[in-house]
């Protein structure tokens, strides 16, 4: 009936990317370059997996957060641009061996580089400038620009590809006032750079809730990070769900109210009138987060929601399937179409993006390239 393998499955649908890629594609001018975040494993989706099918689809750049991730996606085939948010200053044969682009936020990591770079006879080499513009994370302060735009002027090693900053909360109407600050501030300050380079690099500031909330400032490329795997910024606006959480059912058992208790701590209760459980191969160390159990969420079953019952376990958890038809082998959604990963975010307090980047790469991930009739 089923397999061992079939158990525990990240299913990444290929026609939701596809439709939430063209929604954000919709809301630029031809002109503008779609980059798309694949760090942190693509969010939790399986980075590999992921980065082809943007390939394929017509992404113009990719960005991880670290020379290794960017490493990965070479070793399997993927050709695009990638920019390494931070590169740091210990992989910088690994960076130019493999043709990847770093994000330079600070006058020490471009000299660096540049010596790095002068010391095996490269010139040219493409890099992206980081402005601090609010988030006051990484990047070049206003007060920053003056020894920057002098050095700058001063070597050949690089070539300036782009100049960007990041919106701090870009997705808050209540801030939008400091949002726009922070896009005139970048206006100014990029301006600067490109004036001191005597060429002007690409400019790049909005992320996937600036791209719905402030397309007039696109500029010449936008950064699409939670936006592609589903997750939208704006009221109303509902986009496909990429991944999938599912599993199979491993048991079902029929407990008695002699039965007593179920699970780790005895948490969970058996009804008075009996209770029927489900038990299912995911726990908290397979992204179920603890906090979910004891009833707090409950996951869809054969089109019926089912409550957790006890606590969470590390590899395991039980179900309350008390009126439903359940049978060993059933499939179960964690998350998804139903819940959404938007639904058990909220039940924990959290952004989606966490729940997403907890899922491990011991689940295994498949792609579904054909859309599932209903």
């Amino acid at each position: 009936m089923y397999s061992e393998n079939d158990f525990s499955r990240l299913e990444l649908s290929l026609p939701g990317c596809r439709s939430n890629f063209r929604y954000f594609r919709s809301r630029l001018k031809p002109s503008t370059k779609l980059l798309v975040l694949v760090k942190a494993n693509a969010y939790g989706h399986g980075a590999v997996e992921f980065a082809s099918m943007l390939q394929s689809e017509g992404a113009d750049y990719l960005a991880v957060a670290l020379p290794v991730e960017g490493m990965e996606l070479r070793r399997n085939g993927i050709s695009l641009p990638i920019l390494v948010l931070t590169a740091g200053t210990d992989f910088f044969p690994e960076i130019v061996e493999n043709r990847l682009e770093p994000g330079i936020p600070n006058l020490y990591t471009l000299k660096a580089f540049c010596d790095y770079l002068a010391s095996r006879g490269i010139t040219d080499y493409p890099v992206h400038i980081k402005l601090d513009t609010g988030m006051h994370r990484l990047g070049f302060m206003t007060s920053e620009l003056g020894p920057l735009t002098d050095f700058l002027g001063s070597r050949r090693e690089i070539f300036v590809k782009s100049v960007y900053s990041h919106l701090a909360a870009a997705e808050d109407p209540s801030e939008d006032a400091f949002t726009l600050g922070q896009i005139d501030m970048f206006m100014h300050n990029a301006g600067r750079v490109g004036d001191a380079l005597g060429y002007r690099p690409m400019w790049h500031i909005l992320n996937s809730a600036g791209i719905e909330r402030f397309p007039q400032y696109q500029f010449d490329m936008v950064r699409l990070g939670i936006g592609i795997y589903g997750i939208s910024a704006l009221p109303g606006v509902r986009l496909a769900p990429v991944a999938s959480l599912k599993v199979k059912v491993l048991q079902v058992k029929h407990l008695l109210p002699e039965d007593g208790t179920i699970g780790y701590g005895r948490k969970g209760h058996v009804a008075p009138g009996g209770t029927v459980i489900a038990t299912i191969p995911a726990g908290y160390a397979d992204g179920v987060d603890r906090r979910l159990g004891c009833g707090a969420a409950s996951f869809n079953v054969n089109g019926h929601r089912a409550p957790t019952i006890g606590n969470i376990c590390m590899d395991m958890c039980m179900l309350d399937v008390t009126g439903i038809d359940v049978s060993v082998g059933d499939t179960v959604t964690i998350f998804g179409e139903d819940p959404t990963v938007s639904e058990i975010a909220s039940i924990l307090g959290t952004i989606p993006y966490e729940v997403l980047t907890s899922v491990p790469r011991r689940i295994e991930r498949i792609i579904v390239r054909k859309q599932i009739a209903e």
